[in-house]
C-alpha cells in the first residue's frame, strides 16, 4: 500500500539544505523538500504538504490537509499499517 500523508513544515534543517522537519499528527518528522522547493525555502515554513516515503511531493492547503488526516484516521482502525505510520516518528 502507497500512502502519503499530510504534514505542515515547522522548520529547515540546519545543515541539510534539502531537509525540513515536519509535524505529522504531533510527530516530529525529519523531510527532503528538493522536490517543492523553489526559491527562498524559509516560505515552506507553515505550509502544508504531503509525504511519501520521506519526501515531500506537492504542497496542499489546509483545509485538503485535514480532510486526508481525517481520512486517514478512520482508516487507522482497521489497517494496521496506517495505523504504525500515524504513531511512528519523534514526538513533538
Amino acid at each position: 500500500m502507497c500512502i502519503g500523508i499530510p504534514g505542515k513544515i515547522i522548520a529547515l534543517h540546519p545543515q541539510q539544505a534539502d531537509c525540513a522537519w515536519a509535524d505529522v499528527c504531533g510527530m516530529r518528522r525529519e523531510v527532503n523538500i528538493a522536490l517543492i522547493a523553489e526559491g527562498d525555502r524559509q516560505q515552506l515554513i507553515g505550509c502544508w504538504v504531503l509525504i511519501h516515503v520521506g519526501f515531500a511531493l506537492s504542497k496542499l492547503d489546509e483545509q485538503e490537509a485535514q480532510e486526508t488526516l481525517a481520512a486517514l484516521h478512520a482508516m487507522e482502525e482497521v489497517e494496521a499499517d496506517v495505523a504504525m505510520f500515524l504513531g511512528a516518528g519523534e514526538k513533538r
